[in-house]
């Protein structure tokens, strides 16, 4: 099987099929490593830089995390302490980092189509790490390896995305990555938070969990992104978990296989009930280590295209007939 050769990875939009099992596959076959705390030495002698003009605690992480276990350094951008407070811009900041030698830029910012823009300023590969309410494409990617991962294959399963989906790059990313591999999805919200026209995601749509719960196999509720709305998109954040919070109660509507997922962080009390996050059907910690091995995944393919085929030796043998 030929490996991924990507210079930048910007959407979830512009991937295959075939590419995003090429990356679950080498995330798969990085994972025992990783468990076994065992370092995977494509990146040594590689820099990536964290450029991070938004907050975070698990991507930033999980980006340095997985840079490390791929042997390379990692450097993270504070924007609190950088030369942005002085009114520099952003392509000045990233061509300013560029000329220091890093061999990948990480973004995260605020402005949707930020990554793309440096895409085609920088020589340097960019991977986006979240561009406003655009895209999340790691966390789609991360999303639908546990998906799979739990439940054998995604192709088939009913997928129901739960929350402020107006607002959410996550849902966009996994909208685009669940369709190509053969799912189903639907969106749920309160009507003010999902697109005014909800139907040109290209999925179904609710405006009550309890018309989707029963059937779904997968429920992935979002975090209610207060910093991106205004104070009139709902009554009260009780009110939202009153009529739209995964309570104990509305979990009970679930099979007795389906699984739970939310990107984090939780309101635990408000997406969640505690019950919920913590219970048996979630596998909100699994999408964290998940997180790592996917992003070492991403990170190699952008990288070390010199080494495509030294890459090939941590691929599986076989993908086997249950990942579809």
């Amino acid at each position: 099987m030929k490996t991924l050769e990507i210079k930048h990875f910007l959407a979830a939009a512009d991937l295959s099929a075939d590419e995003i099992r090429k990356l679950f596959d080498l995330a798969r076959a990085f994972a025992p490593h990783v468990r076994r705390g065992e370092t995977i030495p494509l990146l040594q002698g590689k820099t990536v830089v964290n450029l991070f003009f938004e907050n975070s605690t698990r991507t930033r992480i999980s980006f340095e995390l997985a840079t490390r276990k791929l042997g390379g350094n990692t450097l993270n951008f504070a924007t609190s302490t950088s030369s942005v407070s002085k009114g520099e811009t952003l392509i000045d900041t990233a061509k300013n980092i560029e000329a220091m030698g890093p061999h990948c830029l990480v973004v995260r910012h605020s402005s949707a189509g930020s990554p793309t823009i440096l895409a085609h300023t920088l020589a340097v590969p960019i991977v986006n790490a979240g561009d406003g309410f655009h895209e999340h494409p790691t966390q789609g990617l991360l999303d639908g390896f546990t998906i799979e991962e739990k439940l054998g294959t995604i192709a088939g399963k009913r997928v129901v995305i739960l929350g402020d989906i107006a607002h959410s790059r996550v849902a966009r990313s996994n909208i685009h990555i669940l369709k190509k591999l053969g799912a189903s999805v639907a969106v749920c919200g309160p009507p003010t938070l999902l697109p005014p026209k909800p139907e040109i995601l290209g999925v179904d749509y609710a405006y009550r969990p309890e018309e989707l719960l029963r059937e779904a196999d997968v429920v992935m509720a979002l975090r209610i992104q207060l910093e991106r709305q205004n104070r009139m998109q709902i009554p009260s954040v009780a009110e939202y978990s009153r009529i739209w919070g995964l309570s104990r109660e509305r979990a009970k509507l679930l099979k007795p296989e389906a699984i739970i997922l939310h990107p984090g962080p939780i309101n635990r009390g408000v997406e969640l009930d505690p019950e919920v996050a913590d219970g048996p059907r979630s596998v909100i910690l699994d999408q964290v280590f998940n997180g790592v091995i996917t992003r070492m995944a991403v990170l190699a393919s952008v990288c070390v295209p010199e080494r495509l085929k030294e890459l090939e030796k941590w691929m599986p043998k076989s993908t086997g007939g249950s990942r579809g």
